[in-house]
């Protein structure tokens, strides 16, 4: 007996780029990685997020992706509203099924050094400062609401490309189209890392 099944197109689309993913990394001749061997490298300069595979040491390129950038895409993030994106290491805290931006992959921003350069600025307390630094050593969400700002993503609803050129319209976030960030999302665990170069 045959069985057909019915599928969204959404859900079988992923289903194809995960498995069209998994054969480019097989015909490079890298066995399967688990979850957690891969990195993020966004370059704010290019508009482009590098996906790679950590695998014995060495890290391989697997794919390049156009991104767009929060609308003051120049320079690093200091404070809530600046629409900055931020600049460092960090890595997947959450994803978001539900995201008004079609899908969407939680940045531990701030970091320790956006935290220690906010107390040396005096824009957090003490407190703030040590809650941040306890919860990026347990490799969890950092506090959001301090006046460092927060809630960046990695997300989708499009790049945004005006004749050719990149037209940055998010908030400090990372945008993608949204067949991309279906690909990261279905790929990336949590605590994957994620550089974020100027």
């Amino acid at each position: 007996m045959i069985r057909t099944f019915q599928q969204e197109p959404g859900v079988l689309y992923g289903g194809v780029m995960i498995l069209l993913l998994t054969m480019i990394i097989l015909s490079t001749g890298l066995v399967e990685a688990d979850s957690s061997s891969y990195r993020v490298v966004i370059r704010k300069a290019d508009r482009k997020l590098h996906l790679y595979l950590l695998q014995n040491g060495r890290q391989r390129l697997i794919k390049t992706y156009q991104v767009v950038l929060g609308n003051n895409p120049v320079g690093h993030k200091r404070k809530q509203g600046d629409s900055a994106t931020p600049e460092g290491d960090y890595y997947i805290t959450h994803k978001n099924s539900r995201s008004k931006f079609y899908l969407s992959l939680g940045i531990s921003y701030p970091n320790i050094q956006d935290a220690d350069a906010g107390l040396q600025a005096k824009s957090i307390t003490k407190a703030q400062h040590k809650a941040i630094v306890n919860a990026i050593n347990r490799q969890e969400k950092p506090p959001q609401n301090t006046k460092l700002g927060g809630d960046i993503f990695i997300h989708g609803g499009g790049t945004g490309m005006l004749f050719g050129k990149p037209n940055d319209w998010t908030l400090g976030c990372i945008a993608l189209e949204n067949a991309d960030i279906k690909e990261l999302f279905d790929l990336l665990p949590v605590k994957t890392p994620v550089r974020i170069d100027p």
